[in-house]
């Protein structure tokens, strides 16, 4: 069991990881005051084979557990799911010292947060993330939001959770694509922020593949510290904490072009990686190799390399919604592995030009 401590100012909260955390609920989580009860968000997969044993985990610190079914995965964030969730809570008299839980993966927790944050102008909440992505990434920091048509993650708020409870022994029963879809970030970690984790995984990435319990422990545990550390120094986007972005600006804008409906959130990170290392290689950002390097790692996770793009067109277009735009598309690049930089000024013409040569009409 490792515990790792986000420390934001004020609101410090902490992370615990291991096998059979959820069936130990009630030991991890801090005072709840006068909650009464634990409002559960959760797709019905992952209510079938969690809820239950976190609801008995729960009994023991007071708390009766009550399942807010939602779509599953990128479906669940909307602004129609979201006010059905707030009618909810109103039906059943939630009050503002009862808990909403996001069981699941990132996009339950983005949704639950929300939920969380805005319900009576804010209740507590907690993460219980299900999914390789949400343990390492979605469930830490406090980004909370739904999509719209336009964009993703454009309507929410920060607002951090009380705890979060990762077990690793729930990403033994994922499918392995979305398993292979939370290995795109922590590859994203390692290159973009733990080059110590890159060598690790390049050495040997069997025992993380095999999802042994360790091996996967000790991942979630050393990408929960990178994000930790990041989150304590720059909770709000306004600085270090825009790294953790390194490939979703691509991605971001696949996962929007595609409805939702295509590719995952790994798949689409992944490529927008080999996006954003040519782009590095183009401008003389970086020297030659990391593309290479790149394209290496995340083939030997499993995850996609190349495929078919939308038109360029479309794709500078949704870039131009990215969260980071700021009278023009903001790219994080890499000057070498583990050394990322915010980079302001890439011309439309490079981008469209990398994204053409990767196969974008």
């Amino acid at each position: 069991m490792v515990r790792v401590t986000v420390g934001v100012k004020g609101r410090a909260y902490d992370v615990t990881i291991g096998s059979g955390v959820i069936e130990r609920a009630g030991d991890h989580l801090p005072d709840l005051q006068q909650a009464t009860r634990a409002f559960v968000v959760a797709d019905r997969t992952v209510a079938d084979a969690w809820f239950e044993p976190l609801a008995s985990a729960l009994v023991d610190r007071g708390l009766t557990c009550v399942h807010l079914a939602v779509p599953r995965g990128e479906g669940a964030k909307t602004l129609e799911v979201y006010e059905a969730l707030l009618h909810q809570l109103a039906t059943q008299e939630a009050h503002r010292d009862d808990v909403v839980v996001g069981l699941g993966g990132g996009s339950v927790g983005d949704l639950s947060g929300f939920v969380a944050a805005t319900y009576m102008r804010g209740v507590p909440f907690v993460q219980v993330p299900t999914t390789l992505t949400a343990q390492v990434d979605a469930s830490i920091g406090g980004k909370t939001a739904v999509n719209l048509p336009e964009g993703k993650n454009l309507v929410g708020v920060f607002a951090q959770p009380r705890a979060v409870l990762a077990d690793v022994a729930s990403l033994a029963t994922l499918a392995d694509r979305d398993f292979r879809s939370g290995l795109a970030e922590v590859a994203k970690y390692a290159i973009a922020l733990d080059v110590e984790l890159l060598a690790s995984l390049e050495r040997d990435p069997a025992g993380l593949l095999a999802r042994e319990p360790g091996a996967l422990e000790d991942v979630v545990a050393r990408c929960v510290r990178v994000k930790a550390r990041t989150v304590a120094a720059d909770e709000r986007d306004a600085g270090e904490r825009l790294f953790l972005n390194y490939g979703h600006t691509l991605g971001h804008a696949l996962e929007r072009l595609d409805a939702f409906a295509g590719r995952t959130h790994g798949e689409a990170i992944s490529l927008g990686m080999v996006f954003a290392a040519r782009l590095a290689e183009s401008m003389g950002t970086c020297e030659p190799g990391l593309a290479g390097r790149t394209t290496r790692l995340l083939a030997s996770l499993g995850l996609e390399t190349a495929g078919a793009l939308p038109p360029a067109g479309e794709i500078l277009a949704a870039f131009r919604l990215d969260k980071k735009y700021q009278g023009g598309v903001r790219f994080v690049l890499l000057e070498d592995v583990g050394r990322p930089a915010v980079v302001d000024d890439v011309p439309e013409a490079a981008a469209r030009a990398v994204l053409e040569e990767m196969g974008a009409a």
